[in-house]
């Protein structure tokens, strides 16, 4: 069991998500995950920066930590041959501490190109595309490649780790699912769904699974539930509103009925340890081995000291039970 710590690249400025992915470091996180945005989700939230750059200057002003992209999507806004090329320059800036986590991407990110949105089976079949790209780059060498949507021509990624970058793949169903075990080494999601991770090992997925687990640390469960509540009632339209909307005006729009109770059956909220440790057990139940700390509260560097202090050892040991 791992227990890792989400930057949320939408919820602060680029220098103070690298200073809360030391602070976590500090705290003994086992890794962070970053986001890959280009919106925010809300406007009130304010921020999102380049992913990349905040890796790349992660790697260097730490020693011990995990990093990994929670998730990047390879398919419209960047071409899996500018993925594979910045994993491959992360992981050796982090001498082998980075994976890279794929997903399908939502248009509120993608659109912004003007590569249009595709259906959801179209953009699983361009994913599939996007990660034999990427896997091709991973083997060395010159390589091409002629897809039905993505193609690659005469591409070589000179500076590669020794070995290859981790891939995990988000999955919000079986199909997808199938295609972390197939395409993937590892597994992501943001359920405790004992059966995706089900349906990972069955069709031969072997790697880790990483699970997002949702919580609202602060002073106070009011305090705590307001916060997560004006930051990230997003979360509650569901996967499918989620990948289809544009811009944080709509996200706002759509989440509009959302009310605090609402957020509080989401979200563990407030200070006591106890309910956040709770909040964690049903993914561990589910088989998810590297569960991701989500704080939405109003105190990054507050959580992050009680995380160290009585946290991350509690929630570590759920694995243990």
């Amino acid at each position: 069991m791992q227990v890792g710590y989400k930057l949320a690249t939408e919820g602060h400025d680029p220098k103070e998500i690298v200073e809360l992915g030391v602070h976590a470091e500090q705290a003994g996180f086992d890794f962070v995950e970053l986001s890959d945005h280009y919106h925010p989700w809300l406007e009130e939230q304010g921020h999102s920066g380049f992913t990349w750059t905040m890796l790349g200057t992660l790697a260097a002003r730490t020693e011990r930590i995990g990093l990994a992209t929670g998730v990047t999507c390879p398919i419209i806004r960047y071409h899996p041959a500018v993925v594979a090329q910045a994993a491959a320059t992360t992981a050796l800036l982090s001498d082998g501490r980075f994976t890279l986590g794929i997903g399908a991407g939502e248009r509120l990110n993608e659109h912004v190109v003007g590569g249009g949105w595709p259906s959801v089976g179209v953009r699983h079949r361009m994913l599939v595309e996007a990660l034999e790209i990427i896997h091709r780059l991973f083997e060395g060498g010159y390589q091409s490649y002629d897809g039905q949507y993505l193609t690659l021509e005469d591409a070589r990624v000179f500076d590669l780790p020794e070995t290859p970058v981790p891939i995990a793949v988000a999955a919000g169903g079986p199909q997808a699912a199938r295609l972390a075990a197939d395409k993937g080494d590892g597994l992501f999601v943001t359920e405790p769904e004992a059966s995706l991770l089900e349906t990972f090992r069955e069709a031969g997925g072997t790697g880790p699974a990483y699970a997002e687990v949702p919580l609202a640390y602060g002073a106070s469960e009011e305090a705590a539930a307001e916060e997560a509540h004006r930051t990230s009632r997003w979360t509650l339209s569901g996967w499918k509103v989620m990948a289809e909307l544009p811009n944080p005006v709509n996200f706002d729009a759509a989440s509009g009925t959302v009310t605090l109770d609402d957020v509080r059956g989401q979200f563990s909220c407030g200070p006591d340890l106890d309910a956040h440790v709770e909040q964690a057990r049903p993914y561990v139940e589910a088989g998810y081995d590297r569960l991701v700390l989500m704080d939405v509260g109003p105190d990054a560097h507050g959580f992050l000291d009680v995380a160290g202090e009585q946290l991350v050892d509690r929630v570590r040991a759920l694995g243990r039970s």
